[in-house]
């Protein structure tokens, strides 16, 4: 019977330098599902939600009763 694949012995898989790595192999991988994710949805611009405080009350046009 052949091997189809690496295999390695159990006291290594309870060692806990082995531990560290498995967590954080498993945070980069969080990590990265969640940038894929924030970049494939469409940018959200927070300052389209506020009241706009540049905006003038009344127009300022040499045609004032033009469209605003």
């Amino acid at each position: 019977m052949t091997p189809l694949g690496i295999l390695l012995p159990q006291s290594l898989m309870h060692s806990s330098w082995f531990g560290v790595l498995a967590a954080f192999v498993a945070v980069n991988t969080v990590v990265y599902v969640v940038l894929a994710l924030a970049k494939s949805l469409p940018k959200i611009h927070p300052a389209d939600w506020l009241p706009r405080r540049y905006e003038r009350s009344e127009t300022r046009s040499i045609h004032p009763d033009g469209p605003v």
